[in-house]
């Protein structure tokens, strides 16, 4: 049995996300998660919500609310809009947690006592319109590397360079739109990173399994210009986990709080914490210290690529740094973006479908097929309204749900509700048996690697063998002349909607349940063979017919959907 440990991108709590987000974190994170624990590993899935800076201070003032009370109500939200997509985290915490505080101001003292912090007099951009400093990421303005309009004063996401502010070209306030801006004096800490650059390059080039992606990003940020840089990791904010070295208050840093990016990857740690303190497992430490057992943990990160930067340096470099046995990712798998009907996604501009409107015009399987078969691993893939009827109507309905339809409601009509006893498999049958047991083991072997698209394309294979299968043995036309033969060939589609079940269930759970169910099973562990999976239900079992599980999404929805969802959310 393994020990999985897996971590998802932590949302900005400022508001619901689109789609582009589920795809590009939570989503292929889940489809692993629920892949280990059928095979019998065990995993820890954690999650949680990123709830400091800028980002949430706004949206509170937007809301009208105190920026704690919006943090606790969005974080509600999101959980509850993840229940409805069927994220089976173990946990989903919160970035402004006493853990997370507790364990920030632990890393932050350790790194000061190894030598890797400085402090540093900075100019900071101030807006007078908005009567603040303004984060780098509230200040937008032209990249000087790739001329993109709306970079922001921390990082392009156009090109993913690392920026100033002052780096910004035509620089203006992402809240106001100002260009009335200072530069004013202000003193920050500085993680000093730079210094750990050899170790990161050495580091990262042992990873010879990451996406070519992850690495690239990664050697560019490396490599680039004048290399990795040291990294500010405090701001003049009032909301956000407050400066101290350790248990000791930091001289000169009083009115001061960690820099988002420096707290935020440090969740997934004390996210586990709060998991065991929530009552939910015991020794947190055994998943997180290599001094404690966590050495055979095999941790997988997932992502949206503009997340690489800091998951790939910054937080290893805060991990590295402390001196501490802490334990370092294994994979990261990133993702390229999913944009929206000719143009991206947005969830600061409101443009595309957001999550929660998703849940509320069809359920979460249709866009978890979808989403994942279409991931954007090797290059950014786009979501229209044609491409998503088309798609779910062929795989969902046309394939799956219409062979579990037939054979079930055939088998009712012919032989009752119980699976039929009589006649004996033939050289089709052994053909078939042969054929998934290669393309079962070609499936396990894609969701190992975690080539998502490559897994969904193998499991819609699975699904179409079985029609062919059924469209070729014509038991409706064999009945009429040899029943028993037409009961073979019924038991055996019976038995391979009860292995569609198992293998379905990491991409659609809520459909692979409905399966389960109507076949009787106690579970869906993952099949330790074709052979014997396709013998789990027995002559004389009862079956259920179960309802139709994919409906077919009309032409009129279709217009109706994108006509909707065609402006800006307001």
């Amino acid at each position: 049995m393994k020990r999985i440990l897996i971590t998802s991108a932590i949302p900005y709590i400022n508001g619901i996300k689109h789609l582009g987000n589920l795809v590009g974190s939570q989503l292929p994170a889940d489809l692993f998660a629920r892949y280990h624990r059928a095979r019998g590993n065990e995993v820890l899935f954690l999650c949680a919500t990123d709830e400091h800076g800028t980002p949430a201070e706004l949206a509170a003032a937007k809301a009208g609310k105190p920026v704690a009370e919006y943090c606790a109500n969005m974080h509600e939200v999101q959980a509850k809009i993840a229940q409805g997509f069927r994220l089976s985290f173990d946990h989903f915490g919160r970035s402004s947690s006493h853990q997370n505080k507790e364990l920030t101001q632990h890393f932050a003292g350790r790194l000061a006592e190894q030598g890797l912090i400085s402090e540093v007099d900075e100019q900071q951009v101030y807006s007078h319109a908005d009567g603040r400093f303004l984060p780098d990421r509230y200040i937008e303005g032209t990249c000087p590397n790739c001329s993109y309009n709306k970079a922001r004063g921390d990082q392009c996401e156009n090109c993913t360079k690392q920026l100033d502010p002052t780096d910004l070209i035509n620089p203006r306030s992402a809240v106001s739109g100002s260009t009335d801006l200072e530069v004013r004096n202000t003193r920050h800490l500085y993680l000093r990173q730079s210094s750990l650059r050899d170790t990161l390059d050495d580091w990262i080039s042992k990873k010879t399994d990451w996406p070519i992606l992850t690495t690239s990003i990664a050697k560019k940020w490396l490599n680039d210009g004048e290399g990795l840089q040291d990294r500010g990791i405090t701001r003049d904010l009032d909301w956000g986990v407050p400066v101290r070295k350790g248990d000791a208050a930091w001289p000169g840093m009083e009115s001061k709080v960690f820099y988002v990016w420096f707290d935020a990857p440090i969740e997934y740690i004390a996210c586990a914490r709060e998991w065991v303190d929530a009552g939910k497992g015991t020794d947190w430490e055994r998943w997180w210290r290599t001094d404690k057992g966590a050495d055979d943990v095999s941790y997988y990160q997932f992502m949206g690529k503009d997340n690489v930067p800091f998951h790939t340096l910054s937080f290893p470099a805060t991990i590295l740094g402390s001196g501490e046995p802490w334990k370092l990712v294994d994979y990261i798998k990133s993702f390229n973006y999913l944009n929206y009907d000719g143009g991206q996604f947005s969830t600061s501009q409101g443009r595309g479908i957001f999550m929660d409107q998703a849940l509320e015009i069809l359920p979460p399987d249709y866009w978890r097929w979808w989403l994942l078969s279409h991931a954007p691993e090797t290059s950014d893939s786009e979501f229209t309204w044609v491409n998503f009827q088309a798609d779910v109507n062929k795989d969902l309905a046309d394939v799956l749900g219409n062979f579990v339809s037939r054979v079930t409601k055939f088998c009712r009509s012919k032989f009752g509700e119980t699976v039929p006893s009589g006649g004996s498999y033939g050289t089709r049958e052994q053909a078939l048996i042969a054929d998934l047991q290669t393309r079962v083991q070609a499936y396990q072997t894609h969701m190992e690697a975690l080539d998502v698209r490559k897994s969904a394309a193998e499991l819609r294979a699975i699904w179409a063998v079985g029609n062919e299968y059924l469209q070729a043995a014509e038991p409706w036309a064999v009945f009429k002349t040899d029943p028993e033969a037409a009961a073979a060939i019924v038991r055996l589609s019976l038995n391979l909607i009860a292995l569609y079940g198992q293998l379905s269930a990491p991409f659609i759970p809520d459909a692979a349940d409905a399966m389960r169910d109507a076949m009787g099973l106690p579970d869906l562990q993952w099949p330790e063979s074709v052979v014997t999976a396709l013998e789990r239900c027995h002559a004389g079992d009862a079956f259920t017919v179960p309802e139709n599980l994919f409906a077919k999404i009309t032409d009129e929805q279709r217009e109706e959907w994108s006509e909707r969802f065609s402006g800006i959310r307001s």
